[in-house]
């Protein structure tokens, strides 16, 4: 009876909230914390996304995220806010990309690694200063860098790191018309200490030879980065980079939309207490896929379902970020959107002409957000097992935004400070917001034990 009257309250207070309402509507996932609420009115400000916050080398929490107008716009830029307590958030200030009105080369996706002298560096997808025919800069592979000796107050903009070009699937020459690489979340530390990251590996548009009905049909795999010397903070020239899995698209996973196709993408990896790595991934067969390294990203297990245990059920997901999050206590949290690419009308797997219709279908599936709790089994051959899934926030289907999505909790991280576990998020890429991990809020979420 009690769950029952909690339901009925939490409905009676979203009912509450005016449907739409730019003003209001960031109450309707029932946020702990507000980070930042757009204020548009000619600001470049509607879109909010690829929300990092990370500790402060000296005290509190830094948050970096991607900013714009609206996705697409051609107008991305870096922003840093900053909190002492993780509750209170300061302006966000940009630090690299265009501001209003300016046609300089928008940086996107920038993601930070905090080395052991306290250098903040954050690195991100640059764009060319050179134009095509339509007006918008042209893209490029390189690695740009922006850096921090102050705890983020004032920046430095390194030289660019080149990028490794694969000549079957990146474009000849020094510009294509996309990025080819996207980092997803920060970086994690390897078994002997070192931070590295997953990428998403797309296919140049230019090299692919299948002609896809439109820009949803991707061609992708997983790579990898590994920062060998950013602990003794160098300056960015010096920086030594190694990309793992670098020959052809890497890890792969095949297209649930075309079967000739590979489809992995946004790498979300852990170190497992027996030091092994465990990596999840979106992909467009209506599953989350993830696979282990015994090497620290050397090489890696043909990547598989993931179920809630060996045997399981195989947990389903859109194509949309599924990341998992390792705490403190040593068990994990699996963030995933539990449809397998259909929500009522919206499919992923729909005909192109309802793509061109209707519009991005992922923008309407990618909702109740829903978290697993995790806990390593190290007999087991997938080494986390899950428990029953509980919803973490949901936007009702309701559009709010430039971008008119429904969307909730992608592109999201992970912090514990002060005691407080925190799942940074933001909603209808647009407010970002925070909620509370409590060990209440997870009690009965336990995974079966064999």
């Amino acid at each position: 009876m009690g769950k029952l009257l909690w339901i009925v309250a939490l409905c009676a207070m979203a009912a509450e909230i005016p449907r739409g309402d730019p003003a209001t509507d960031w109450k309707r996932s029932k946020p702990d914390v507000v980070v930042y609420l757009p204020k548009q009115g000619g600001l470049n400000d509607g879109d909010n996304e690829h929300f990092l916050v990370f500790p402060s080398p000296r005290s509190g929490l830094l948050a970096t995220w991607t900013q714009s107008s609206v996705e697409g716009n051609g107008d991305n830029h870096l922003v840093l806010a900053r909190s002492m307590d993780g509750k209170t958030w300061s302006e966000p200030v940009r630090i690299a990309g265009p501001g209003p009105g300016e046609t300089i080369p928008e940086t996107s996706w920038g993601f930070p690694i905090v080395s052991k002298k306290g250098r903040i560096y954050i690195l991100y997808s640059q764009d060319s200063a050179k134009r095509g025919p339509n007006g918008r800069t042209l893209k490029t592979n390189d690695i740009g860098v922006i850096y921090s000796d102050d705890d983020g107050r004032k920046w430095t903009r390194g030289t660019d790191i080149p990028w490794p070009k694969t000549p079957q699937y990146d474009h000849p020459g020094d510009v294509g018309t996309s990025w080819n690489w996207i980092v997803f979340q920060r970086p994690i530390r390897d078994s002997k200490g070192r931070w590295m990251v997953g990428y998403s590996y797309l296919v140049s548009p230019e090299k692919r030879q299948d002609h896809p009905p439109g820009w949803w049909v991707g061609d992708s795999g997983i790579k990898f980065m590994r920062f060998e010397n950013i602990d003794d903070a160098p300056d960015p020239k010096d920086l030594r980079v190694t990309h793992l899995m670098l020959p052809g698209k890497g890890l792969t996973v095949p297209s649930g939309l075309r079967p000739d196709l590979t489809d992995a993408e946004e790498p979300s990896l852990v170190l497992l207490p027996d030091n092994r790595l465990f990596l999840t991934m979106r992909t467009t067969t209506g599953y989350v896929y993830y696979s282990v390294s015994s090497d620290d990203g050397e090489t890696w297990r043909k990547p598989e379902v993931l179920r809630n245990r060996d045997g399981g059920d195989p947990i389903p997901q859109p194509k949309a970020p599924c990341p998992t999050y390792k705490m403190a206590d040593g068990r994990f949290l699996l963030l995933f959107f539990n449809n397998a690419g259909t929500l009522g009308q919206y499919s992923q797997y729909a005909p192109p002409e309802v793509w061109k219709t209707t519009g991005n279908q992922w923008n309407y599936i990618r909702h109740p957000a829903y978290l697993a709790l995790g806990e390593f089994r190290a007999k087991a051959h997938q080494p986390i097992w899950f428990g029953p899934p509980k919803i973490f926030a949901d936007t009702d289907g309701v559009t709010v935004g430039p971008k008119k999505s429904t969307e909730i909790a992608t592109y999201t991280s992970f912090t514990e400070y002060n005691g407080t576990r925190t799942l940074w998020y933001p909603d209808r890429k647009y407010y970002l917001l925070g909620k509370y991990i409590t060990d209440e809020w997870l009690r009965g979420m336990e995974p079966p034990r064999q």
